[in-house]
């Protein structure tokens, strides 16, 4: 199975966000045992970045990069992905870029837990705790 994740999931992991942790942990480890393929957008790493930096440093912000660039797929954010991010007027550019993403690398779900932001989206979107409700 082939997943997008949100933002959020990622920082929750990354944070270990409460009560949220737990749902992130188990996608993780299903990341790392290979039965899901775990994506990103490229973008992504830089909000991750900016925004671990702010709460926790410059190493934690670092350590946090190298383990999304050794547990996932980047997708590339060029002119394309955003000229199609735009023009699907999606109420939260961030979100509509990163469903591009999704579209391009032919995911079966996005994992996020805000699903508002992907209102009309053709692929399934679901919370971590949905995971194996799909396959």
């Amino acid at each position: 199975m082939r997943v997008l994740i949100d933002t959020n999931i990622v920082l929750d992991f990354l944070q270990e966000r409460l009560p949220f942790f737990e749902n992130a942990v188990r996608l993780f480890e299903r990341i790392d045992s290979g039965e899901i393929e775990g994506f990103i957008a490229a973008t992504t790493i830089t909000n991750i970045y900016y925004i671990v930096r702010k709460t926790a440093g410059a190493l934690v912000a670092q350590d946090a990069i190298t383990q999304i660039l050794t547990d996932l797929y980047i997708c590339t954010v060029d002119r394309d992905v955003l000229e199609q991010a735009i023009a699907l007027n999606f109420h939260d550019f961030e979100d509509a870029v990163q469903y591009v993403c999704g579209v391009v690398h032919n995911v079966d779900a996005i994992v996020t837990r805000d699903k508002s932001g992907f209102i009309s989206a053709e692929i399934p979107v679901i919370l971590p705790e949905e995971l194996d409700t799909i396959q």
